[in-house]
């Protein structure tokens, strides 16, 4: 009976260990419900960096959606939501940084790299070749040449006899 009982008490704690909580929210209206929704998607998981917040895990995105939750009880817009996390977290909260001279660079740098490459481009392929225009041979040097082709000229007779 132990034999049975023991396996069966380790598999029934394993089974009630792994369930997980479910986060419940209850609105008053489906247009809170919607932009629970909306901003679960639109705002960063600081910790994460690279989910939202609906799809992290983390303690901090589960303390965001609180905080999302309970303001939208307040009656509080998503702009206004938005503004306090941005403000507490910074820009980085958001998917879609605002246009400003910290977030310049991630603007406009990608616009920048490409007119760089294609001005790089344009400027490699207008420029012509050297062509070296002194191709003057002293004395010794055209002494050796005439060698060279006089044996080649030979062998060639040679090759051609045969």
């Amino acid at each position: 009976m132990k034999r049975i009982l023991l396996p069966l008490i380790l598999a029934a704690s394993a089974v009630f260990s792994v369930s997980a909580a479910v986060e419940v929210y209850e609105f008053d209206t489906p247009e809170q419900e919607a932009a629970f929704h909306q901003l679960g998607k639109e705002l960063r998981c600081p910790k994460c960096q690279n989910n939202n917040i609906a799809d992290s895990n983390a303690g901090l995105a589960q303390d965001l959606r609180a905080k999302v939750y309970e303001m939208l009880k307040q009656g509080k817009n998503e702009d206004e939501i938005v503004e306090y996390m941005v403000a507490r977290y910074g820009n980085f909260v958001t998917y879609n940084p605002p246009l400003t001279a910290s977030t310049m660079i991630l603007w406009a740098g990608p616009l920048l790299f490409v007119i760089g490459g294609f001005t790089v481009l344009v400027m490699r392929s207008r420029k012509s070749p050297k062509v070296v225009k002194d191709t003057a041979l002293d004395s010794e040097e055209q002494a050796r040449l005439d060698a060279l082709l006089d044996e080649h000229n030979s062998e060639k007779k040679k090759d051609d006899q045969a």
